[in-house]
């Protein structure tokens, strides 16, 4: 299919669809430790979007399940997808954190995970 620009530029739609299927979003979780064991992960930038892994590798992988079923429920029903975090969100986040925290709560971790967005669409 082709489209035609304003300005007479002819652009082929299938290139426009095959350049945003193939975006990469990355974003800032925090592996919240709970007392009883685990972590319960929350990402800031995808509200909504809240998981436990009794592990942290599991705690990660459920993260990442997560955010690739969330953005693909977004995509269908035509909503935006957040923009990606910086890297320099992590330190951002780890002082908030630290500064918030009483002295015997353990610290949340904060990783940057990432995905192909509209892959499954």
């Amino acid at each position: 299919m082709w489209m035609h620009r304003r300005r007479g530029d002819i652009i082929n739609c299938n290139e426009i669809v095959e350049a945003i299927t193939g975006m990469t979003r990355t974003y800032t979780f925090a592996f919240d430790p709970e007392p009883e064991g685990g972590y319960t992960v929350t990402c800031p930038a995808l509200p909504g979007l809240v998981t436990y892994g009794e592990t942290l590798e599991r705690a990660r992988a459920m993260a990442q399940d997560a955010m690739e079923g969330l953005i693909e429920v977004m995509l269908e029903r035509g909503e935006t997808v957040p923009e990606s975090d910086t890297r320099e969100a992590l330190p951002r986040f780890d002082r908030l954190a630290h500064t918030l925290r009483e002295d015997h709560e353990a610290e949340p971790i904060f990783e940057q995970l990432s995905a192909r967005i509209g892959e499954k669409v």
